[in-house]
């Protein structure tokens, strides 16, 4: 395992998973820092409205694998010394053009969470709450402008997150020990 792509809707848990998987080893990359960097660039307010422009942005402006284009001399630096995990591949576009650039050394983990678990997460997180409406049109947006259900529905593993962060921590787990299997 060179690569592991979290991926999932918002709230499903996609930054604790990756999180545990740093815990175990990986060097965590979030492709959302790169949404974060640009809004600070251009001196703008970190809030969802913001958040969804910068993305939808950068992907006009390098095309639907932005983020992966992106990030990627970042995570080859970082696989010189240890695996990588990315927190937060979003769209179809981004899978395929990490897929063929590492070959078999890409594997995807899938966070799911029901919607009402993940707005409920999203509405009581301390960092960028949101309402359940903002968090069903983010969701709406994320599936139809971002193509981001693709990477989810080929994952290689998929981690069911509607209990305890301690139940998370066993799931991660387990989905370690099943993509070390299949090295």
């Amino acid at each position: 395992m060179e690569v592991i792509a979290i991926v999932g809707m918002a709230g499903a848990g996609k930054s604790e998973a990756a999180r545990l998987f740093e815990e175990s080893g990986f060097k965590r990359i979030r492709f959302g820092d790169i949404t974060d960097e640009e809004i600070e660039k251009q001196g703008l307010e970190l809030n969802e409205e913001n958040e969804r422009r910068v993305r939808e942005q950068l992907r006009k402006k390098y095309g639907m694998e932005a983020y992966a284009i992106l990030s990627l001399s970042r995570i080859d630096l970082t696989l010189k010394q240890k695996p990588v995990v990315i927190d937060g591949l979003y769209s179809w576009e981004e899978y395929k053009f990490l897929k063929k650039y590492y070959r078999g050394g890409l594997r995807v983990v899938a966070v799911w969470a029901s919607p009402r678990t993940r707005y409920d997460r999203l509405a009581h997180r301390d960092i960028r709450p949101l309402k359940p409406e903002e968090a069903a049109g983010r969701d709406e947006a994320e599936i139809k402008n971002i193509n981001k259900s693709g990477p989810i529905a080929m994952a290689d593993y998929t981690i069911i997150n509607e209990a305890t962060l301690k139940d998370l921590k066993k799931e991660v787990r387990k989905a370690i020990a099943f993509l070390r299997e299949r090295e």
